[in-house]
């Protein structure tokens, strides 16, 4: 699954409110905290069954190798993308913290 796919379009800054969810989303959405998790669980899930994969494809209980390697790419790529956001996130930070007031 693309963790990407869940991103709504960016809604306007709004006013601090009492700290549950902007003023501007709707209750159905997800917050960008929800979203980000969601992303979290999906790469630790596609981790966890690469591992599966791979451990049937050593004790001989699975016999396709297609599978495998696919499960394993697929964890080294969304695990890579969950880093390149990772740091993105981190740049951003520190931009913010750089702004003077």
């Amino acid at each position: 699954m693309d963790p990407l796919i869940n991103l709504n379009p960016l809604q306007p800054l709004a006013p601090l409110g009492d700290g549950s969810r902007p003023q501007g989303q709707t209750p159905g959405q997800p917050s960008f905290s929800e979203v980000l998790q969601q992303a979290l669980r999906d790469v630790d899930e596609a981790q966890a069954q690469a591992e599966v994969e791979a451990r049937k494809l050593m004790t001989g209980e699975g016999a396709d190798m297609h599978s495998a390697i696919l499960a394993v790419q697929k964890a080294d790529v969304s695990f890579q993308m969950m880093m390149a956001v990772r740091s993105k996130l981190i740049d951003a930070y520190r931009e913010v913290m750089r702004m003077q007031m």
